[in-house]
Order: C-alpha cells, then sequence, then structure tokens
C-alpha cells in the first residue's frame, strides 16, 4: 500500500484517455490497496478539464455527463479529500511567495505538505506527489516530497 496526492492533471487522466491514463487508473485501482489524496478544488479543475474537452474536442455531452457522474462517484468514495481552510490558504500563499506557483497549483500543493505532515508523525510512508505539470514537479521536489508524473509511464 503506498499514499498518493493526485493534483488535477493527474486525476483527470483517470476520466479521460490519454498518456499515462493506464498509471493513473492502476494507481486507483481500488483493490491495489493505495490510498488517494485529493483537494478539494481538484473536483473544479477536473470538471472545467471536462468541459473544455466537450468545447474544444467536440467529446458528447452524453459522454462528460457519464464521466461527470463517475467522478462524483469516486470522489465521494474512493478519495480522501484535503479541504480548503484558512490554514492551508495560509500555506499555500506561503508557497506562492517561495516558488513560481499558479494560484491553485499552490492550494495543489499546500494540501499535500498539509497531508504529508500529519503522516510523518504516525510513521507513515512518505506522500508521492502525482502531477502531469513538470514545473509543480520540481517545486514539489524542492518541498521534499515525492513526484510521480503519469506521462512517464505511456
Amino acid at each position: 500500500m503506498s499514499l498518493y496526492f493526485l493534483d488535477s492533471s493527474a486525476l483527470v487522466k483517470r476520466y479521460v484517455a490519454e498518456t499515462g491514463s493506464a498509471w493513473i487508473q492502476a494507481l486507483a485501482e481500488p483493490t491495489a490497496g493505495h490510498t488517494l489524496f485529493i483537494a478539494r478544488i481538484t473536483w473544479i479543475e477536473v470538471l472545467s478539464a471536462l468541459a473544455r474537452r466537450q468545447r474544444e474536442a467536440g467529446a458528447p455531452p452524453q459522454d462528460i455527463s457519464s464521466t461527470i457522474s463517475q467522478f462524483r462517484y469516486d470522489l465521494d468514495t474512493q478519495y480522501q479529500v484535503i479541504e480548503l481552510g484558512q490554514a492551508l490558504v495560509e500555506l499555500a500563499g506561503e508557497l506562492a511567495l517561495r516558488h513560481p506557483l499558479r494560484t491553485y497549483d499552490a492550494v495543489q500543493l499546500a494540501a499535500a505538505c498539509r497531508v504529508q505532515s500529519g503522516l510523518v508523525p504516525a510513521g507513515a510512508p512518505a506522500l508521492t506527489f502525482v502531477s502531469a505539470d513538470v514545473r509543480l514537479l520540481a517545486v514539489t521536489q524542492t518541498e521534499g516530497l515525492p513526484t510521480g508524473n503519469p506521462n512517464d509511464h505511456p
């Protein structure tokens, strides 16, 4: 069993076939026994990506609707969702001041750092931050978290 934090660029690969989808789907397979963490804002970012896919790539509305239903089910049953509170926002602001991060990337990283800081005292294994954003992964590594890029798993 491993612990993973999936940002939106990684998680969307579970629902949309692209490079790295098979790896993300394997991580997310319930029988694999992994614990998957996501930030609450991931809901918004994944829906935005799906809507963009419908607008720009012509994905059928019924396919998008079905994908959203599956994502909602997984959100409610499989992911450990990290809520956006004042402490998390403060940490995201600190990260944005230290690193060249976009707003939601700072929130995603702050959520992962918050999870990791809560796991270390319990002696749990390190949390792996998974993203398809190379720049975000580089910043994540400077913050001391192990990383994984689904695009490295075609």
